[in-house]
């Protein structure tokens, strides 16, 4: 069985040529922040959870449980997989899609991270969520790193929310940077 490589462009323009940067600050800051998800993690997975795939020290995959079928336990993910784009341009993928996979093909290290229930009532699964998952698989959607990743597709499906905790940490370090080069009209 081949692995899923997931894709995870992080869209950062260096230099002097009117760019951003982080500050060796803002990354020192971006790296001492905690990992995501350890509020509502937990071992035993339910219908409608959030599994959290790390990646890198930066960046994790998302899916929704959905459940087992013949004693396999399943996922839901926003995946740009089997697209014919091998990297997203820019952070974009036009043709992307959900895809139901058994819940170690995206790998072995996960943790459930139910990070927003304390902020969103949790929607029901077999009402809403499942219902979701059915009409989205094999659809073609597009994949954006900024404002729709398998984090905001997670959210959608279990708050009805989109929501990327890993993009809005990203953004509270590079809106410093973003503001000096306007003050400065480098940007």
């Amino acid at each position: 069985m081949q692995s899923s490589v997931c894709v995870c462009v992080c869209v950062c323009v260096c230099g002097r040529a009117g760019g951003v940067f982080v500050s060796q600050a803002s990354e020192e800051k971006l790296q001492q922040t905690p990992p995501m998800g350890l509020t509502h993690s937990r071992t035993q997975l339910f219908p409608g959870d959030i599994v959290e795939y790390p990646r890198n020290k930066y960046f994790s995959h998302f899916a929704v449980y959905y459940g087992e079928r013949d004693g396999v336990a399943y996922v839901a993910h926003l995946t740009c997989r089997d697209s014919d784009s091998k990297l997203p341009l820019f952070g974009r993928a036009l043709r992307s899609e959900v895809k139901l996979d058994p819940l170690e093909l995206l790998g072995k290290k996960y943790k459930v991270s139910n990070m927003l229930d304390d902020s969103f009532s949790v929607r029901d699964f077999y009402g809403a969520v499942k219902p979701d998952i059915d009409q989205l698989i094999g659809r073609q959607l597009t994949f954006d790193i900024l404002f729709h990743n398998s984090e905001h597709q997670a959210t959608l499906l279990r708050y009805g929310v989109k929501k990327s905790q890993q993009i809005e940490r990203i953004y509270a370090h590079i809106q410093p940077a973003w503001k000096n080069l306007f003050e400065e009209k480098q940007l």
